[in-house]
């Protein structure tokens, strides 16, 4: 299959099942929004070595937030909704509690599952905060320097998918860095979807497991490019340079549409083939096939 001239492997990208929460972050104007959602999205790529895989789903015009501010809805994915809720809680109450202006609403309403938010990060209020139920929904209000935090008690968790991912291929490093940018921006439009690596691409694309036997994971070296000759490689005779692109969705279909939307923007002459990472199979019961998505989804 061809997307152009970018030849599509005839493999998979192997996914699998997380939970996942939906804060909405707002603020006073966007300089402290930003400011915040930096703090909140920090150190936040992978499950392999972080408490959850965050980013950014979309901004949020001032008509559409509960406050009537500027914000933003923000995705957070983890193996499980105890390890979900601590990383949120955690997160709230160094990166958002302490962001001047910014308050912190549930995005995920209907959820029937629920995880302690500002239930905790009220404590720091030293029995001076203060609650409010407003139309079933309790909020809490945290005495700081800049007048208060107002935090939602709950957040609803959900369960999602994680790990959606393809791999340009570019016959040069400049090809293969605007490809990548090419399909974040076309997957930052795509609903309830995140690419919660640096720029939205990885670089240091990996496998399950390792030889050195603390680590759960290590490099894919059949996408290596200095490898090739050493090991078995999967990089396309004309490519000189891999990056892959991971995404977390609310669901599959939403993973399957953000790959879709990615691969076909990144596709270009520069990039001579386009393949993905899976562990035959063991890893993840989410199994998304390249040809056949781009075949299935308009």
């Amino acid at each position: 299959m061809l997307l152009g001239s970018t030849r599509i492997a005839d493999t998979f990208a192997e996914a699998f099942g997380l939970r996942y929460a939906r804060l909405v972050v707002t603020a006073h104007d966007a300089h402290w929004l930003e400011a915040g959602l930096a703090a909140l999205c920090g150190y936040g790529t992978s499950v392999i070595g972080c408490d959850a895989e965050i980013g950014v789903e979309r901004r949020l015009d001032p008509t559409e937030s509960l406050d009537g501010r500027v914000g933003a809805a923000v995705l957070a994915f983890a193996f499980d909704a105890e390890r979900l809720g601590a990383a949120v809680g955690n997160r709230t109450a160094q990166c958002l509690l302490t962001c001047p202006t910014t308050a912190v609403f549930d995005g995920l309403p209907e959820a029937v599952d629920r995880l302690p938010l500002g239930g905790h990060v009220r404590f720091f209020g030293d029995g001076f905060e203060k609650s409010k139920v407003i139309e079933g929904r309790r909020w809490w209000r945290v005495p700081v320097m800049d007048g208060e935090f107002l935090v939602e008690e709950t957040v609803g968790v959900a369960k999602g998918v994680g790990g959606g991912n393809f791999i340009i291929q570019g016959r040069s490093l400049p090809a293969a860095l605007a490809a990548a940018r090419r399909a974040v921006d076309a997957i930052a439009a795509v609903p309830g979807t995140i690419t919660p690596f640096p720029g939205g691409t990885v670089r240091s694309g990996s496998k399950v497991g390792s030889r050195y036997a603390a680590l759960r994971a290590s490099t894919n070296e059949a996408f290596c490019p200095g490898l090739v000759g050493r090991v078995a490689t999967e990089i396309d005779p004309e490519a000189s340079c891999c990056l892959e692109v991971v995404i977390d969705g609310v669901d599959r279909d939403a993973v399957a549409r953000a790959m879709v939307a990615g691969m076909r923007a990144a596709a270009g002459p520069e990039i001579p083939a386009i393949a993905a990472g899976n562990y035959g199979g063991k890893l993840g019961k989410h199994h998304f096939h390249l040809r056949e998505l781009l075949a299935a989804v308009p």
